[in-house]
């Protein structure tokens, strides 16, 4: 079993603790390939849409991305590790999903992620995780995944982890290894079912690129498409 983790911070701090808490049922099982932001991902997306009309190899930052989407896409499971930040993911999360624009649904999905299982471990000091969460799940979604997990914690009393409460680190521990559990009993032989929200987003997707094709086969996206046979019959929750 393969495990991707994408932490959108480098410091050590709650988030850190809770998911080490969650990868403690897979260490003994699973290969864990861990990335942090920005060390990872240190540039920004600068708009340029050059991997939507050219290609992701197009990219400033192609040799960056690139080391991290092959760990996403050879995961079983996808891990995305971030603490609130004004209500939000942090910056450094957002900039690599940024990045992933030409992965989203409505341009270039890879086939894979449309089996995949994710889960997203967020906190903050009050309110703010499920806000933060969001963020990341509605990009998770728009990739084809339909299976995500999310812990979004309140710390409530302190920031720092080694000064909350016993009873609430107990409580957060608690929460997190049921979620960990819950994964873990998981069979990964098997591809993730895709739900129907995902297979709306791309029969729509799917009407769009059609459209585009006619108009120039040519076009990167819908090129795309043409070659994976999602323009015909094939779709990508049916892979052998």
């Amino acid at each position: 079993m393969k495990i991707a983790v994408i932490n959108g911070t480098e410091k050590r701090g709650a988030t850190h603790r809770l998911k080490e808490i969650f990868l403690a049922e897979f260490r003994e099982q699973a290969e864990i390939a861990e990335f942090y932001l920005p060390k990872d991902c240190p540039g920004f997306c600068t708009g340029c849409i050059s991997c939507i009309l050219k290609g992701e190899s197009a990219c400033k930052d192609a040799e960056k991305i690139g080391a991290i989407e092959r760990a996403l896409l050879q995961a079983d499971l996808i891990v995305m590790a971030s603490p609130a930040y004004v209500f939000h993911a942090t910056g450094a999360m957002k900039a690599l999903l940024d990045h992933f624009a030409y992965r989203w649904m409505p341009h270039r999905p890879a086939p894979e992620m449309f089996g995949k299982r994710a889960v997203i471990l967020t906190q903050c000091l009050g309110a703010g995780a499920k806000s933060a969460a969001k963020d990341i799940k509605h990009s998770l979604s728009w990739w084809g995944i339909s299976k995500i997990g999310v812990f979004a914690g309140a710390l409530m009393s302190d920031i720092a982890w080694d000064k909350l409460p016993v009873r609430r680190q107990a409580k957060l521990t608690r929460k997190v290894q049921a979620l960990s559990r819950k994964f873990a009993r998981m069979d990964y032989s098997r591809p993730a079912r895709a739900n129907l929200m995902v297979k709306i987003k791309f029969l729509f997707c799917r009407a769009m690129q059609k459209s585009l094709y006619q108009a120039d086969p040519e076009y990167t996206d819908a090129k795309y498409w043409a070659q994976q046979g999602w323009l015909g019959r094939s779709r990508p929750w049916k892979r052998a």
